[in-house]
């Protein structure tokens, strides 16, 4: 019996590709390498890194964009304002925006770009603060309660649903209304209190899913302390959680700033973009006078666009479905691929469909 190879349907021989699957000595020899490889050693700055990885996402990267541009004008906002902005000018009150002012003036001749940069200032200060204090607190006591057992357990997570049905904006303005002017990091102390119960929460489901793992149990059997399993093992698992968290805070601690500023709560000479709607608002800016109130509105809702990205990006880095998802649809976009085209394009190899075409003209005869 004689062997013949395989013929293409032009009736010439078929080169057959060498095999290559799995169990091909090619494959065998790639996973000896891998065998021999020596393994990574995993530190904590290790998963700092992976866990970073998140904001590699386009969503998050433009996020932050916005989210430093904003940083930039508040540090450099003695530079960047043209006026003092609590100059008064009033043969110029009321002035629409023009070269000499950006951004028109008030009813007494203020510079309203002036104060929207100086705004900025106070606004992403007690953010910051609030949300740096929100995420701590929530960090402490969630994770604590995650990773104990029993009444301890309990009794902090009775204490984070107390504080999360506590209404937070009545607080605020009874604690602001007992000082004639509070200082800034008391505001953010207020925010900060009541801002941090829904990220302890969240932190303490994850924890405890995190006790029960592999690694986790490893470190506890090699004798490692409480705070170094905390920190070193659980921390760097938890970041994408509490990076999503301190997000979510910040916008919620700038949109309580702001209200508390429109509403009068907060004295004046705090400038932030809330009080800049305040005079507005009190002098019967609406709708004539549109340069005055528009663009504080404007800042406020591109922070929290900003947010919103840094925060949907976190959340497709943390979300395996999203993530996967989104990577295919970058890998289909670099191929030039419209992914939201209806037919699905499939590639085809041109030897096979000779031969699929020859097989279908044999039986057809």
């Amino acid at each position: 019996m004689t062997s013949t190879s395989p013929k293409t349907a032009a009736g010439e021989p078929q080169t057959l590709a060498p095999f290559t699957g799995v169990g091909s000595p090619e494959t065998a020899s790639v996973l000896a390498a891998g065998r021999l490889r020596r393994p990574q050693k995993v530190t904590f700055w290790s998963q700092l890194k992976s866990s970073l990885a998140m904001f590699s996402n386009p969503k998050s990267a433009a996020g932050l964009i916005i989210m430093g541009v904003f940083v930039l004008v508040a540090i450099f906002a003695p530079w960047i304002a043209p006026y003092d902005p609590n100059a008064q000018h009033l043969d110029e009150t009321l002035q629409p925006p023009s070269l000499e002012h950006l951004l028109g003036t008030t009813h007494i001749g203020q510079d309203v770009f002036s104060q929207l940069v100086y705004g900025t200032r106070g606004v992403l200060v007690v953010g910051f603060l609030a949300t740096i204090m929100a995420t701590v607190v929530a960090i402490i006591v969630g994770v604590t309660a995650g990773y104990l057992r029993g009444w301890k357990s309990e009794s902090l997570s009775a204490l984070s649903n107390v504080f999360l049905v506590i209404p937070g904006l009545p607080l605020m303005i009874i604690v602001a209304s007992q000082f004639e002017d509070p200082p800034l990091w008391l505001i953010a102390a207020v925010l900060g209190l009541t801002g941090w119960a829904w990220g302890a929460r969240v932190l303490r489901a994850q924890t405890m899913s995190l006790r029960n793992r592999d690694f986790i149990q490893a470190a506890r059997a090699n004798g490692e302390p409480l705070h170094r399993v905390i920190l070193v093992e659980m921390l760097p698992n938890l970041l994408a959680i509490i990076a999503s968290s301190f997000v979510g805070t910040m916008t919620a601690a700038v949109l309580g700033l702001t209200t508390l500023a429109f509403i009068g709560v907060i004295p004046v000479s705090n400038l932030n973009w809330g009080t800049i709607l305040f005079w507005a608002q009190q002098n019967n800016a609406f709708p004539d006078y549109w340069w005055w109130y528009v663009p504080a509105g404007l800042c406020i809702a591109l922070l929290g666009v900003a947010l919103s990205l840094i925060n949907f990006g976190i959340d497709e880095y943390v979300n395996p479905r999203l993530r996967s998802a989104g990577e295919r649809a970058r890998a289909m976009k670099r191929k030039g691929i419209n992914i939201n085209t209806a037919v699905t394009q499939v590639r085809t190899d041109p030897l096979t469909t000779a031969a699929a075409g020859h097989s279908l003209e044999s039986k057809t005869e």
